[in-house]
């Protein structure tokens, strides 16, 4: 944590140390008298033991920046595979070239097995295919071959859930390399590594998590070992790949890096398209239904199959569709200038995906735009050749990313927003992870939080008017009121379920993201944000480098932001308690019901419509206060108040955000959230001509119970009949029954202000049935009214 920037922050912070933090906590005032807090007050941030010796030892800073001695390890990749289509098998041999920069002497090796995550014996989320996983026929260290190993220590490998573990003859020096060289086979699950690669149709493969990998080994955890068991994905270290995979003639193959043999295995007329998309700002057709087949969508090989050559350079990982019944749209997308010469540089944006698909027909288009978007948005423009989308549906549904190629499902039953935002969501995590290389069995936050940041920025720039962003805060905060969920600092693969992992992954740290640059305004953020994607750029940053990082780059000490956010499951709930008109103006209270700090930013709307900015700083909420006070000048009433009008906070509890004149208006006995409710409702409802009966309703019911009114309705006459449940409550329903019992109106929408309608055939008595549908507490208040027309 870099040296706090004011000596009142120190005091606070220090105040902290104390054992317990919530009601009866102790702190010091400025005149040395000792009261209580009334809320928790964010501890000071202790990052991990292994990050603490790695500012020790000067590989990590306390400015999130990498240390003077920085290292990290590095790999050469030969690998040479062939497809047997008609098996569903994949065999082939890894060469692996390891350097070891690290100042350790390395007695073991790791190396990362993925598909063992198919072998019955493996640890799993939910359930798999079973196929077997690897079988290994050579496994080789320094020049010698190797048996499994029957002791301790000795040369030898172990296989043991989805690692392989290797004693080399000799332990590799700091400064020192070794190669490795396995052969392997395995048989390809339909949808394996938890639908992240596989094969469908018997016309279309996705190789990804196909080949012996090495686990990273960096300065703060060592071995990153951790078993993948179906949930939680990937941390690789950068790497140089070169590989050749043999498939049959005819089908297409496109993957990480770039293709070296192109004049060997497509066809010249292939060639040409290509050579024009790479120039073309429209979409070009490289290849249609009408080129499928050996001699037209590739060669012909001189054995019936074809050798397909990549290279590639500091990438994470290597991935590759092979397909025979796929079309191949690309064009070209401006990344920005790369090289510094003022021209912009170009890669190609690609979309590969069967014809009945017919939502990916503009696929190559969006991956155009969010490419172009993202080297904008992101601060480093895209680096790759080519940005690849790629339709496997039967594989997965949503969408999985690796190194300039992605996973995605057919998106049949989506809409086009749906299927922009997963094309621009995995193509931007050509960013993060695989260029700011998150450790993600432990971290998904870090990087998929911050994609889909990124997504919902591409989004809302290709559809003028759309705006993602409300719903990472709902995903977030729907959780969020449940009082399940997950600590972000929580390893992601120790999650109790996979709805818990979706927003510990992805809508709660977009949402603080979208907090923050809304706390900080886009300028000051976006010089962070961007700096620190820069900073980090083909490094392995963790937790603490991002928290750090952006305490410098803002200049603010932001340690009650990540402590309260990123650490404990608080939530932000701040309330109007009451809005009250003195003689020198109207006092306004605001009550902190939530247990994270923020700004609260009010918005009050005066008799004659002006309205004045007000905001209540942090600091109060940091001194353990829960209350704080604004006052208005007097003159103009105030009608109206409401904290974050603009919705720049994930408040879990909008209900109490709002004051009206007209809700106070109404029955003081309810709660302000009831009251703004049926307030906004009964305003419509004079609208269209109904006016109060001067029946007013309330009570309190439990969850999944019922209340019960009885009303005298004259008959002929349109009624209207409107509730409104308090902050706890999500769902009320209301079910009007006359004399004898049977339902005559209703409404049962899952929402929690219901309005019934309803002409009265007759004078009499009926039964006003209020369902509790959905209640946090014991029991919910609710209010109603009766309203005619």
């Amino acid at each position: 944590m870099p040296p706090l920037k004011h000596h009142a922050t120190l005091l606070l912070l220090l105040s902290t140390l104390l054992p317990l933090l919530g009601d009866g906590a102790l702190a010091q005032s400025e005149g040395g008298a000792v009261r209580a807090l009334e809320r928790p007050v964010p501890n000071p941030i202790v990052p991990s033991l292994e990050y603490r010796r790695a500012l020790a030892n000067g590989t990590r800073t306390t400015e999130g920046v990498p240390g003077p001695n920085y290292w990290q390890q590095s790999a050469h990749y030969t690998i040479a595979a062939r497809l047997d289509v008609a098996e569903k098998r994949l065999e082939g041999t890894t060469r692996i070239l390891y350097r070891n920069a690290s100042p350790d002497t390395l007695p073991r090796l790791v190396v990362q097995l993925i598909q063992n995550f198919h072998r019955e014996d493996a640890p799993r989320t939910f359930g798999a295919e079973i196929t077997g996983g690897y079988t290994l026929t050579r496994v080789v260290a320094g020049g010698e071959a190797l048996e499994e190993a029957q002791r301790p220590n000795t040369p030898g490998y172990v296989m043991r859930q989805t690692n392989l573990y290797i004693v080399p003859p000799a332990p590799v020096a700091p400064g020192d390399s070794v190669v490795l060289e396995l052969e392997w086979s395995f048989k390809i699950p339909q949808n394996g590594a938890s639908g992240r690669m596989g094969w469908n149709s018997d016309d279309f493969f996705y190789l990804a998590y196909w080949y012996p990998q090495m686990a990273v080994y960096d300065d703060v955890v060592g071995w990153q070992a951790d078993p993948f068991t179906g949930l939680a994905e990937f941390y690789s270290g950068f790497a140089q790949y070169d590989v050749t995979l043999d498939v049959p003639e005819g089908w297409l193959v496109q993957g990480t890096g770039r293709l070296l043999n192109e004049r060997e295995v497509l066809p010249d007329p292939v060639i040409a398209r290509l050579r024009q998309a790479e120039v073309s700002d429209t979409v070009v057709h490289v290849i249609t239904e009408q080129d499928f087949g050996p001699g037209s969508a590739t060669r012909r090989g001189p054995d019936g199959r074809l050798r397909w050559h990549f290279v590639a350079d500091s990438v994470r990982d290597a991935a590759y569709a092979i397909t025979r019944a796929s079309r191949w749209d690309v064009v070209r997308t401006d990344v920005g200038d790369r090289d510094g010469d003022g021209r912009p540089e170009y890669a190609r944006a690609e979309a590969i995906y069967r014809p009945r698909y017919e939502r990916w027909h503009q696929v190559a288009r969006y991956a155009q735009h969010s490419i172009a978007f993202l080297s904008r948005h992101t601060g480093l423009p895209y680096p790759y050749p080519h940005a690849t989308a790629v339709e496997g549906d039967g594989i997965i549904g949503g969408g999985m990313e690796y190194p300039m190629m992605t996973l995605i499902g057919g998106y049949q039953r989506q809409s086009d927003t749906s299927m922009y935002a997963v094309t621009a969501h995995e193509l931007a995590h050509n960013w993060l992870p695989m260029i700011v290389s998150i450790d993600e069995r432990r971290r998904a936050w870090m990087d998929e939080g911050t994609t889909n940041f990124n997504d919902d920025a591409a989004s809302a720039d290709f559809f003028p008017g759309y705006d993602s962003e409300p719903f990472e805060f709902s995903g977030y905060t729907r959780q969020a009121n449940t009082g399940h969920e997950g600590a972000l600092m929580r390893y992601s693969d120790r999650l109790d379920t996979p709805q818990h992992y979706g927003v510990h992954g992805y809508n709660k740290p977009a949402s603080l993201l979208i907090s923050l640059r809304n706390m900080l305004g886009a300028e000051t953020f976006f010089r962070a944000y961007r700096g620190y994607i820069r900073t980090w750029a083909y490094k392995q940053p963790k937790p603490w480098d991002f928290f750090n990082y952006f305490n410098a780059a803002t200049g603010q000490d932001l340690s009650w932001f990540w402590r309260s956010w990123y650490y404990e499951t608080w939530t932000l709930d701040q309330s109007i308690a009451s809005v009250t008109p003195r003689r020198d103006g109207t006092e306004i209270v605001v009550y902190d019901r939530g247990d994270v700090p923020m700004p609260a930013r009010l918005t009050i709307t005066l008799a004659n419509g002006d309205t004045l900015e007000r905001e209540i700083p942090v600091t109060t909420w940091l001194s353990g206060t829960r209350t704080a006070t604004v006052t208005v000048p007097g003159g103009q009433a105030v009608t109206q108040v409401e904290i974050d009008a603009q919705r720049e906070f994930p408040d879990v509890m909008r209900k109490n955000n709002r004051w009206t004149a007209a809700a106070d208006a109404l029955l003081p006995s309810l709660p302000l959230a009831v009251r703004n409710d049926l307030a906004r409702q009964r305003a419509d409802l004079l609208e269209q001509g109904y006016r109060p009966d001067g029946r007013a309703l309330s009570g309190s019911v439990s969850r999944g119970g019922s209340g019960f009114e009885r009303l005298t309705l004259e008959g002929g006459v349109e009624y209207a009949i409107l509730a409104a449940c308090d902050g706890e409550c999500y769902d009320i329903d209301l079910v009007l029954a006359d004399a004898a019992d049977s339902t005559v109106a209703e409404d049962q929408r899952g929402d929690d202000v219901p309005v019934l309608t309803f002409t009265a055939p007759e004078t009499g008595s009926y039964r006003l049935e209020t369902v509790m549908f959905s209640c946090r507490m014991n029991a919910c208040t609710w209010g109603g009214e009766v309203l005619r027309r």
